[in-house]
């Protein structure tokens, strides 16, 4: 059974728009792209190549699988090149060689090495493959395909990196058609410059009680 992990980048109120550069994501007239540089750290980072160091197959909408496409191919990765980062060179690599399965209409423009359109229907391709062997299928980004993900109850952890801004506006992780679910906090960090780094992993139905008295 692969597992499905949806890893983001979030604000207090829950945005995840943006959070990589000013012109990463701008739609809506969202002017504040770039806002996890500040305060990000080597815990925080560290907190990254523990998840990209264990075997994993990315899942990706449309938009966020462009964006990686026009990048993380053309990084560096011989040491001997100009501009080489041996930080941005770890992820290119494993980037660029496992498989990326992409929710899309435009399958035959799916150039980057090892990509796969998730097919017309996306709901069922996933649970189909949920059901198989193989590494756990990681979400980066990707806001529209995180709101089918969770309103179809497919998301088996959350690695959530939590940052202390508000933001006010802009793609939020957890959108009105969520479907409710329980998870249980399995491991929880604070970095130094304040961003709480988290792992929930699904946990059933969500209990209900009273606090009012017989």
């Amino acid at each position: 059974m692969r597992k499905l992990v949806t890893m983001a980048m979030i604000s207090l109120d829950g945005v995840m728009q943006a959070p990589g550069g000013p012109e990463e994501d701008p739609s809506g007239g969202f002017e504040l792209g770039g806002w996890v540089f500040p305060l990000f750290d080597e815990a925080g980072g560290a907190a990254i190549d523990e998840v990209f160091s264990a075997p994993f197959d990315l899942l990706l909408g449309r938009k966020t699988y462009d964006i990686f496409a026009a990048y993380w191919p053309f990084i560096p990765t011989d040491p001997a090149a100009n501009g080489f980062d041996e930080g941005n060179a770890q992820i290119a690599r494993r980037f660029n060689a496992v498989t990326k399965y992409v929710a899309t209409h435009r399958p035959e423009s799916l150039r980057w090495q090892n990509s796969q359109s998730l097919g017309d229907d996306v709901v069922a391709r996933l649970r189909e493959m949920k059901r198989e062997d193989g590494p756990p299928l990681l979400t980066q980004g990707s806001s529209e395909l995180v709101q089918t993900l969770l309103a179809h109850d497919l998301v088996d952890e959350l690695r959530l990196l939590i940052f202390p801004v508000l933001l006010g506006r802009g793609k939020r992780l957890f959108g009105e058609g969520t479907k409710p679910a329980a998870f249980t906090l399995e491991h929880s960090t604070v970095t130094p410059k304040g961003v709480i780094i988290t792992r929930y992993v699904r946990a059933g139905d969500v209990a209900t009680g009273t606090f009012a008295r017989d």
